[in-house]
């Protein structure tokens, strides 16, 4: 292997790996349908990246330098492997806790199914806002929403789309959210001049989401609810010890959230918390799921509530719609995902490192003759980079790397190019069922990501209307004379 330096990739070398993963991804879906992200993805995205790797080796990079670039990459990721690992791990202790059931037994008589869809963005989006984590959102109070969704008859996938779009118009918004941050970081202004300009185009999508939400549960044929919910109440009574205190591993969670405190502490706390709820106040359910075999209770209840942080709770109520709700959970079934994001991510890395996803923004640049083509190539670029390189933090780095010159060059300020990252980059990353947000929503709410992703209203609106804003030249402002741009 020759020891000069790299040859620069032509644009026809960056394409290639990105047509060999567009066509193998579409060809496992298509084979697979629902379940292509349980290993025929990840393999597509191994493939796509050795299309990508011999694309490096003849254009003289070397495999020890590769290797190190994915490796990085894979341990950039490592926070949220194990938040996911975590995720599982709550998910279990809060069914067999009797939390998850208290939620939706509670919900059921509460929300009122006319406007549940409406309720759900609502209160996504508040709790977001306070917490700014989509991911412990979805993690925490959407898993007791799909829940309630299932008891009340209604769409999955809609509910789904609702929380999503709540969590992460809450995650925009708030000035705890790490995207967020990064966004006017990397564009280079500050915290809030960013929130502030992203009022804009955020308030108007979440609007038109709510309204859309609204017309979906007001035109929902739900029949004969009373009748459901007196059989789907009866049956969480007899099967839980149902109680307003079952609600304290989440008050705990939400606590931690608030003060900032990191979020794989927060859901191990969380999760401790809910199996000291499940050794109070559900030994017998425990004992049950244990199947005891003649050992003592002390040791059962160890086995159940080890095995339900591990494989999931495993419900046998005898109604299947009530079983296949409370059947989750557990850390194995997060190694899907798992597998998922560390093909993603190194697939992207590989790409990322010989230079193939820089090749392909330059090509873009020239295109963006006017203020409008411009925001729309960022959008592009923030999109693209989410399918490519499957993490929602490159989606806003790279790009503002690349475009934040760009910007300055045309007399723009700082604050259109963190707007149109957070706009595009951010939201569009749960759209994309091999992205790490992808990943997780789908894992966590028990929801293909291609199935709830035509209701993610907001994260399809935002970015549409961010483009539409700099087309029209609307709300796009110039640098302000005083205004500081760090190259």
């Amino acid at each position: 292997m020759s020891t000069s330096e790299p040859r620069e990739p032509s644009f026809l070398d960056a394409l290639i790996p990105v047509i060999a993963l567009v066509s193998m991804l579409s060809l496992s879906v298509y084979l697979y349908g629902d379940g292509s992200s349980s290993g025929a993805n990840q393999i597509a995205l191994i493939m796509a990246g050795s299309v990508a790797l011999i694309i490096g080796v003849k254009n003289g990079h070397k495999w020890r330098d590769i290797e190190k670039a994915i490796a990085q990459g894979i341990a950039n990721t490592y926070g949220a492997i194990l938040i996911l690992m975590a995720v599982g791990m709550l998910i279990g202790s809060w069914i067999i806790s009797g939390t998850v059931p208290a939620m939706i037994y509670y919900g059921l008589q509460i929300l009122n199914p006319t406007f549940f869809y409406f309720t759900a963005c609502i209160l996504s989006a508040i709790t977001a806002i306070s917490i700014g984590s989509s991911w412990t959102v979805a993690s925490t109070i959407g898993i007791g929403l799909m829940g309630i969704a299932s008891g009340l008859g209604l769409e999955p996938e809609i509910t789904a789309g609702a929380i999503i779009s709540g969590a992460y118009f809450g995650d925009k918004m708030s000035p705890l959210s790490d995207t967020t941050n990064l966004a006017p970081a990397v564009a280079g202004t500050d915290l809030f001049t960013h929130i502030r300009h992203m009022t804009w185009t955020t308030i108007p999508s979440i609007s038109v989401a709510i309204v859309l939400y609204l017309i979906l549960g007001l035109s929902s044929d739900i029949s004969s609810v009373d009748v459901d919910l007196s059989d789907q109440l009866t049956l969480i009574e007899n099967n839980f010890t149902i109680g307003v205190y079952l609600f304290l591993p989440l008050v705990v969670v939400f606590v931690l959230a608030i003060k900032k405190n990191p979020a794989f502490p927060t859901l191990v706390i969380g999760t401790i918390t809910g199996i000291a709820m499940a050794v109070i106040f559900q030994s017998d359910v425990i004992i049950k799921f244990a199947e005891a075999g003649g050992r003592s209770d002390i040791i059962t209840i160890l086995d159940g509530i080890w095995r339900a942080l591990f494989a999931g709770f495993s419900s046998n109520t005898g109604d299947l719609q009530m079983d296949e709700l409370l059947s989750q959970g557990g850390m194995a079934g997060m190694m899907d995902t798992i597998w998922l994001v560390m093909c993603a991510i190194t697939f992207g890395s590989i790409m990322e490192r010989l230079g193939l996803l820089k090749r392909l923004v330059i090509g873009l640049i020239g295109m963006a003759q006017t203020t409008g083509s411009l925001i729309f190539v960022t959008a592009l670029t923030c999109i693209g980079v989410n399918i490519l390189a499957a993490d929602q933090y490159i989606a806003i780095v790279l790009p503002g790397r690349m475009y934040r010159l760009e910007f300055k060059r045309r007399n723009l300020a700082a604050k259109n190019l963190s707007r149109a990252l957070e706009d595009t980059g951010t939201v569009t990353s749960v759209l994309v069922p091999w992205n790490t947000c992808g990943a997780f929503f789908a894992s966590t709410l028990g929801v293909a990501t291609f199935a709830y992703a035509p209701y993610c209203f907001f994260n399809l609106i935002s970015p549409i209307t961010s483009v539409l804003y700099g087309v029209y030249n609307f709300k796009i402002s110039p640098i302000n004379p005083d205004e500081i741009l760090a190259d």
